[in-house]
C-alpha cells in the first residue's frame, strides 16, 4: 500500500474515531468523583510499592538508582493517553533491567556518562521500533515467541538477575553475564563477605518472604480486613527500606565501607532527546528489537489476563503505540527501558484502579519522592534493594513448568530447557535470540510435517474420521485424504510424498481425493506441488480430487489452471464425492446402524 494513501486512510478513521489512537478520550468522558477515589486510593498503594522497586531496578540495569524514579514518570502518563488497558502499570521491570546491563554493558562501563546515554537511546530505539510495529499493526510478530521459550527466558534470567545480586547481600565486588561467571566470582570473593551487609542483606530477603507468606494470615487473625491486610503486605518492602536505611545510618555503615546508594540529586531531569550517534544507533539496534519484543509480550500478557477479569477489550496494535511512546518518554526524561509490570499492575488492579488515571496519579506521586525524599535515600543499603529484587524475580522462576511441558510436548520441553541452558550459560542476549530461534525452528518443522489422515465413512452417517482411530468404511478404489494444515511452501514437498508413497504402495487406487476442510490457505509453491501432483496421477491412471474446499482458497484457485487441468471434480463435501464415485458403498454405509461415540 502506498505511504500516501495508508497516511490519508489513516486521517480518515482518525477524525471518524479519534479515541482509537487516544483512548483517554474514551474513558475521560464518564470520569467521576467515585472513579476519582478509587484511582488515588490505587495510586498511593502503587507507589508505596514502586519507590523501592524502580531503585533496586535501576541498580539492576547498572543505572543510578534515581534513574529508577525517573523511568517511573513519564512512560506511566504516556501510557494513560494511548494505552488501552485501564489497569497497567508501566514502568522498569527485572528482566528488562537484566537486557539493558547486558546491553549497555558492552559499550561503556557502568557508571559512566556513555553508560547513562547509552541506556537512554536503547529506551528511545525499542520505543521507535515499537511504535513503526503498531503503525504497521505488527502485534502478530510477537506470537513468534512461542509461551514455552518465553517461560524458559524468564525463569533462566530470574535465576541469573536472584544470583547477580548476592554479590550485594555479601558485600563483594564481582562481574559477570552467565551463571558460571557469576557463580566463580562468588566463590572467589567468598573470603571478603562484609558481615553487615550478609546481616542486612539476609534480614531483609527473609522478612521480604515472610511477609510474602505470613503476614496476611497474620494480620486478618487479627481482625484486620482482606484489602487493608493486602496493602500492608504491598507495604513491606518499604518498611525494609527504612528500617534498614535508619539501621545504616545509625551505625554510620556507609563510613565504614558498606554499599549504600549514596547521593541522589534532587529534582527532576530536563526533557531532551538522548544522543543520537550513528555508531551507537547501529550497536543498540538489535537489543532494542529484542527488548521491544519482549517488553511487549509482557506487555500484552498481563493487560490481557487483567482486562480479561472486568470483560474489558484490549486492542493489541494499539498496545504497541502506547508502550512504543511509554518508551520514548522514558529516553526523554532521563529513563531506560520500561514495559508492563505484573507486579505493580496487579496491585493497580487488586487496589481498585479503574483508569489510566490512577497511573497518573503513580506518576505525580514518584515525582514528589523525587523532588522530596532524595536526600533520605544516602544510606540506603544496596543489599537491601537486592533482597527486594531477589524476593521479585524468584516468583519468576517456575521450573516445575519444564516438567509439565515435557510431558505435554517433548518438542516444547526440549526448546525450553535449551532456552533455559542458554541463556544460564551464555547470557539474556544469546539466551532470548535462541528461543526466538527455536521457536521459528518449532514453527517450521511443524508445518512442514502437517498431519495428513486418511480418512474413511463412520457407518450410518455422513461423517468421515481417521482410520487409524475409527471404525470406518473405506474402498480399495480410492484414497481419501484428510490434510490438517495450510499448504505452503515448507509442507508442499511433504504432501506430494505422502500421495505419491500410497499410491506405489496401492495399485488398485483409481481416486484421490484431499478432504482440504482444514486448508485456509495455498500458496504459490503448494499450487505447483497440486499441479505435479495433478500430471502424475493423470500419468498413473489416476483422479485428483478435491473436496470442502473454502471460499477464499477456491477463489484464489480460479485464478490458477489447476481446476481447468484437474483430473477430477471439485466436491461441495467429501461425502458427495463418495456418493459420485462409490454411491453403492455409500449408500450402504449409510444405512447401517451409526457407531461414532459422542466424543469423536
Amino acid at each position: 500500500m502506498p505511504v500516501a494513501r495508508w497516511a490519508t486512510e489513516r486521517w480518515t478513521a482518525f477524525r471518524r474515531r479519534p479515541d482509537r489512537l487516544f483512548p483517554v478520550l474514551d474513558w475521560a468522558r464518564s470520569y467521576d468523583a467515585e472513579t476519582l477515589s478509587a484511582d488515588l486510593t490505587a495510586a498511593v498503594i502503587v507507589t508505596i510499592m514502586l519507590i523501592p522497586q524502580s531503585l533496586a531496578y535501576a541498580l539492576l540495569a547498572g543505572l543510578p538508582a534515581e534513574i529508577g524514579l525517573y523511568a517511573s514518570i513519564a512512560p506511566l502518563i504516556t501510557y494513560g493517553v494511548f494505552g488501552t488497558s485501564r489497569t497497567l502499570a508501566v514502568g522498569p521491570v527485572a528482566v528488562i533491567s537484566l537486557m539493558t546491563a547486558a546491553a549497555v554493558g558492552k559499550i561503556a562501563p557502568q557508571g559512566s556518562a556513555d553508560y547513562l546515554a547509552a541506556a537512554m537511546l536503547l529506551a528511545f530505539l525499542s520505543g521507535l521500533f515499537l511504535l513503526g510495529m503498531g503503525v504497521l499493526r505488527l502485534g502478530f510478530l510477537a506470537s513468534f515467541l512461542s509461551h514455552p521459550v518465553i517461560s524458559g527466558f524468564i525463569t533462566a534470567s530470574g535465576i541469573l538477575i536472584a544470583a547477580s545480586q548476592l554479590r550485594h547481600l555479601l558485600g563483594v565486588r564481582i562481574h559477570g553475564e552467565t551463571l558460571p561467571e557469576i557463580l566463580e566470582g562468588l566463590w572467589t570473593a567468598l573470603p571478603q563477605t562484609r558481615i553487615d551487609a550478609l546481616v542486612i542483606g539476609v534480614g531483609a530477603t527473609a522478612f521480604l518472604f515472610w511477609t510474602r507468606s505470613r503476614l496476611k494470615p497474620l494480620l486478618m487473625r487479627l481482625g484486620w480486613p482482606d484489602k487493608r491486610a493486602a496493602i500492608a503486605v504491598r507495604a513491606a518492602p518499604v518498611l525494609a527500606v527504612v528500617v534498614t536505611t535508619l539501621v545504616a545510618w545509625g551505625f554510620d555503615l556507609a563510613a565504614r565501607g558498606l554499599s549504600v546508594v549514596g547521593d541522589v540529586p534532587p529534582g527532576l531531569p530536563s526533557l531532551s532527546l538522548p544522543p543520537l550517534d550513528g555508531a551507537l544507533l547501529a550497536q543498540l539496534a538489535m537489543p532494542a528489537l529484542i527488548i521491544s519484543i519482549v517488553g511487549y509480550v509482557e506487555t500484552i500478557s498481563v493487560a490481557q489476563t487483567l482486562a480479561a477479569r472486568r470483560r474489558e477489550r484490549i486492542d493489541p496494535d494499539q498496545e504497541l503505540i502506547a508502550l512504543g511512546a511509554s518508551n520514548v518518554g522514558a529516553a526523554m526524561s532521563g529513563g531506560f527501558p520500561v514495559t508492563g509490570g505484573f507486579a505493580r499492575s496487579v496491585v493497580n488492579f487488586d487496589s481498585g484502579a479503574r483508569t489510566p488515571a490512577a497511573g497518573a496519579f503513580t506518576a505525580a506521586a514518584m515525582a514528589l519522592a523525587t523532588l522530596t525524599l532524595t536526600g533520605a535515600l544516602y544510606h540506603l543499603p544496596q543489599a537491601t534493594l537486592a533482597a527486594t529484587i531477589i524476593v521479585a524475580v524468584l516468583s519468576l522462576v517456575d521450573l516445575g513448568a519444564l516438567a509439565r511441558v515435557w510431558a505435554y510436548s517433548r518438542a516444547d520441553g526440549a526448546a525450553m530447557m535449551l532456552t533455559i541452558v542458554g541463556t544460564l550459560l551464555a547470557g539474556v542476549e544469546i539466551g532470548i535470540a535462541l528461543g526466538v530461534g527455536l521457536s521459528l525452528a518449532l514453527h517450521l518443522f511443524r508445518s512442514s510435517r502437517p498431519h495428513v489422515a486418511v480418512v474413511g465413512q463412520v457407518p450410518g452417517t455422513e461423517h468421515f474420521r481417521n482410520v487409524d482411530r475409527h471404525e470406518v468404511v473405506t474402498s480399495p478404489e480410492i484414497l481419501s485424504l484428510r490434510i490438517d494444515e495450510s499448504l505452503y511452501f515448507p509442507n508442499a514437498r511433504f504432501l506430494e510424498d505422502s500421495v505419491y508413497d500410497r499410491i506405489a504402495a496401492d495399485r488398485r487406487i483409481r481416486h484421490v481425493i484431499l478432504m482440504c476442510s482444514a486448508v485456509n490457505f495455498i500458496d504459490s509453491s503448494a499450487l505447483e506441488s497440486l499441479e505435479a501432483i495433478n500430471r502424475q496421477l493423470k500419468d498413473s491412471g489416476v483422479s485428483l480430487h478435491l473436496s470442502e474446499v473454502k471460499g477464499p482458497v477456491m477463489d484464489r484457485l480460479a485464478r490458477s489452471h489447476l481446476l481447468h487441468d484437474l483430473g477430477g471434480r471439485v466436491f461441495l463435501t467429501h461425502f458427495d464425492a463418495l456418493a459420485s464415485l462409490v454411491p453403492e458403498l455409500t449408500s450402504r454405509t449409510l444405512a447401517q446402524p451409526r457407531t461414532l461415540s459422542s466424543h469423536a
